[in-house]
Parts: C-alpha cells; sequence; structure tokens
C-alpha cells in the first residue's frame, strides 16, 4: 500500500486558515480510508503539538523550526540536495501550506490556497515577498498536481503564473461538524460573559492586517451607532502584519468603548459565539477562499460578505454581497439585520443550504482521487532542479 505524506506543519501549530485546512483534510481522508497509510511532515516549531486523533500515524519531522524548515525546503532546489532521503518510504508528498521540498523519487502534490504575494506585496512583509516571488513558481513546476481551493484561486494562478491548467484541480474545502447552531442559553450566556459582549454585536474574524478590511468596516460600523447605540463590534483575531495601522485608526476614531479586540479565539469557543453574533461581516479584499463566513453560515448567523475574489462562489446566496470599498453599504445592511427579523431568517435559512455543500468528506474524496491519479504513473524527477 503506497505511504502519502502530507505536509502537516500549518494544523500542528494551528496557522489559521492553512491550520484548519491541513487538519480538516487529514480528518477527512482517515474516516474516507482508515486503512490506507498517511504520515505526517512537520518542522519541530515551538508551537507544534499533534493533536490525539492523528498522534497514531507515522511522522517524518524535521529537527529545527519555521526558519529553517523554509531555508531547507528552497536549499532543495539547488545543485544534489532533494529531500527524498528525508521521507524514506513515502510514495507521495502533498504540501498543504506554501513549501515544496524538491523530490525525485515520489509524485507530489501542492495546495495552492492564493497568490496574495503577487497581487498584494503591499500586504506582505518584504522578506516574505522576495521569497515568495521567487521559490512560489518552483514549488508550482515541481509539483506534478496542484489543488486550487477556488475557482478564482485558479484563475488567478493562470493570470500571474506561467501554469498548464490541466495540471491545477480545483477542490474547495470543507467546514468541520462542529460548526453548528448553538441554542443552549448557558454555553451562549457563558461566552458572551468570557470575551465581555453584551446580547447584541457584530462579529468579525480574521488577523489584524490590512487585507482584512478592518478599518472600513469599523467606519461602518460607528455610522450604525446612531441608530443602534447598544451594539457592539467584536473582532476576533490575531494581530498581523502592519496591524497598527488599524490600531491607531481605532484609537483616533473614538469608537474603544464600543470595540471588543477578542485576540485569536480558541476553536472550542468559536461555533458558541459565532452562534451568539447578532450579524456576521467579512470585509476582506482577497481571500483565496474564505472559512470564516462559511463557519458562521454553518451556525445560523446571518453574513455580510465582501464581493472580492473566491468569497461570492463560496458564500454564494447564503449571505449579503457587499462592495468591500463602500462603508455605507456595510452600515445599511447590518441596520437591516438587526432591526428586521424576517430579513434574518430567509438570509439564515439560505445560508444553512449554502454551507452544507461543503465538507471535509467531499475535499478528501476528490484529493484521494488526484493521489490515485498520481500514484499510477512514474514521477518527473527533474522536475524543478536548478543547477
Amino acid at each position: 500500500m503506497p505511504r502519502i505524506c502530507v505536509e502537516a506543519s500549518p494544523a500542528l501549530q494551528q496557522q489559521a486558515g492553512l491550520g484548519r485546512y491541513t487538519a480538516g483534510l487529514l480528518r477527512g481522508l482517515l474516516e474516507l480510508d482508515p486503512q490506507a497509510e498517511y504520515a505526517l511532515a512537520y518542522n519541530l516549531s515551538r508551537q507544534a503539538a499533534v493533536p490525539h486523533d492523528l498522534a497514531h500515524l507515522p511522522r517524518y519531522p524535521f529537527p529545527h523550526g519555521n526558519k529553517l524548515w523554509r531555508l531547507r525546503n528552497a536549499a532543495s532546489y539547488f545543485g544534489p540536495l532533494a529531500m527524498d532521503r528525508d521521507f524514506s518510504g513515502a510514495h507521495l508528498y502533498h504540501s498543504t501550506g506554501h513549501l515544496l521540498p524538491r523530490l525525485r523519487s515520489m509524485r507530489t502534490v501542492f495546495t495552492l490556497h492564493d497568490v496574495i504575494p503577487f497581487l498584494f506585496p503591499e500586504h506582505h512583509l518584504w522578506q516574505n515577498k522576495v521569497f515568495f516571488e521567487f521559490m512560489l513558481p518552483r514549488f508550482l513546476q515541481q509539483a506534478d498536481a496542484i489543488i486550487a481551493v477556488s475557482r478564482n484561486t485558479k484563475r488567478d494562478a493562470l493570470r500571474v503564473l506561467n501554469l498548464p491548467p490541466e495540471k491545477i484541480h480545483v477542490i474547495p474545502e470543507g467546514i468541520d461538524a462542529r460548526f453548528a447552531p448553538v441554542t443552549d442559553p448557558q454555553q451562549l450566556a457563558a461566552v458572551r460573559q468570557r470575551y465581555n459582549l453584551p446580547q447584541r454585536f457584530v462579529l468579525t474574524v480574521g488577523t489584524l492586517e490590512p487585507r482584512k478590511n478592518h478599518t472600513m468596516l469599523l467606519h461602518a460600523f460607528g455610522a450604525l451607532l446612531a441608530a443602534e447605540p447598544d451594539v457592539v463590534l467584536a473582532i476576533a483575531g490575531k494581530r498581523g502584519w502592519l496591524y497598527r495601522d488599524f490600531l491607531n485608526a481605532l484609537e483616533h476614531s473614538g469608537l474603544e468603548p464600543h470595540v471588543r479586540l477578542l485576540n485569536r479565539v480558541p476553536d472550542a469557543d468559536l461555533p458558541a459565539l459565532l452562534s451568539a453574533a447578532s450579524v456576521f461581516a467579512f470585509p476582506s479584499l482577497y481571500e483565496g477562499f474564505g472559512l470564516p463566513p462559511l463557519e458562521a453560515m454553518a451556525c445560523g448567523t446571518p453574513v455580510l460578505c465582501s464581493t472580492a475574489a473566491s468569497l461570492p462562489e463560496v458564500v454564494g446566496a447564503g449571505g449579503w454581497l457587499l462592495n468591500p470599498l463602500t462603508p455605507a453599504e456595510w452600515t445599511r445592511a447590518m441596520q437591516r439585520l438587526l432591526s428586521e427579523p424576517d430579513a434574518r431568517s430567509t438570509l439564515v435559512e439560505s445560508a444553512r443550504k449554502q454551507a452544507a455543500g461543503f465538507t471535509w468528506r467531499k475535499t478528501a474524496i476528490a484529493t484521494r482521487a488526484v493521489y490515485q491519479q498520481l500514484l499510477s504513473s512514474e514521477p518527473n524527477h527533474n522536475a524543478g532542479a536548478t543547477q
């Protein structure tokens, strides 16, 4: 039976969307075929911890942290430094993050989440921008198959990178089954108390960085307060690059008493927090997929979402799609959902139907088909090498 090695660092280090994708895919694959032989590749970052339900899988740990793991992956493309020995016994290697080692003896799959370094270089630290502009084309050339998490990601990749379309398979992400409406009053009261939230609040989930467009949402929310003075804006997400721009905007807005910065919310709290929210707002300027609005929809919360990039194909009719550059649209939509029960209930029903179409089982079935196709053919031993 062929051994499939999945790069699991994002899941072990709980890296926001990448971690959610990696863990969901692995669990979907194992549920689909418990007898298949999967293994974990990961670096020994201080935050890394193997989840208990994946602890039985064989492991290929890299004895250093993220920075050296990145350098080792990149170095494998120059001279005779391929990394096959690091994954001895594997027949296929699947990168679920942003790195792919050069491998001569096994097939390779690369999940492409987005091409943000090329489209929004100003939203990246300069060293990340330089690294990915130089290395990502090599990773994609090396890969025998590329999985794009949305049709939009595939379109953007074809537009900015020289890739053969037939090499890219569009396989959407899924939603964990735990994202479902929480109706227990005690659970809802507990999560409100834990995060100092009132009965009514607008929630957004996303790292504090310019691409998430929190400043626009802050302006839209400020205008909402004239009609809805008791509502609070809750922002769940860790501080990312250039986060101070938003904090400065918040400080000068005079809205600090009405805003709660929740930082990163533990996964265990998210379903109740999403269920407790009056409205979920997601004004991002670009997403490769966009799990947070889908998770909110699955929890029965009315969703306002940006029209940017992949989000319309993910949210569909399950949310109200708004221009991310027009605060007045967001103000009007928030006010309507807060004041019109019929509009809320209609949107929630549509949201539940849309969210039901995204499962990790579906993702796993489509991904396994890519594996099977590749394992029936020979690898391209020299792909991506630079002499």
